[in-house]
């Protein structure tokens, strides 16, 4: 089963946080110092946060899949989408190690599709080296720049 991916960047972590686990009625599954994730059910959305330099806002979109079929079958849905599409093989990002594939829609909007391999200690790398388009500053989470 798939699960939406929300990730927003906030000028104030602690009381995005707070705000968060009102609205969710949780606590996060995930809190580090600049970040936090909450794994929801109801709605199933993993839904992230993080104060990484970015400005405020809706950072980009996704799906999380459980497996790696359904990552392929997900890049099989973006490839029809006629837009450049970017894979990334064990990215380290978001204190997790993901396989994902990354695409831009119509609007600029980053979106991602990934499966989570592990977690891992550290938030990441940036990862936007090579590419062109998505205006991220860094250190914002790993989103690469991506062809229109």
């Amino acid at each position: 089963m798939k699960r939406f991916h929300v990730h927003v960047a906030v000028a104030d972590l602690e009381s995005s946080i707070r705000f968060y686990s009102s609205l969710f009625g949780a606590q996060p599954a995930v809190t580090k110092d600049d970040y936090a994730k909450w794994m929801l059910d109801d709605p199933r959305v993993n839904f992230a946060i993080s104060k990484r330099g970015d400005t405020p806002g809706v950072n980009h979109l996704g799906i999380q899949v459980e497996n790696d079929g359904e990552l392929l079958e997900m890049r099989g849905r973006l490839s029809q989408a006629d837009r450049p599409v970017v894979e990334q093989a064990n990215a380290a990002c978001c204190y997790a190690a993901s396989n994902k594939h990354w695409v831009q829609d119509p609007q600029g909007l980053a979106w991602e599709t990934f499966h989570t391999l592990s977690s891992i200690p550290v938030f990441g790398e940036d990862t936007r080296t090579g590419l062109s388009r998505i205006p991220v500053k860094a250190p914002a989470c790993c989103v690469p720049k991506l062809d229109a």
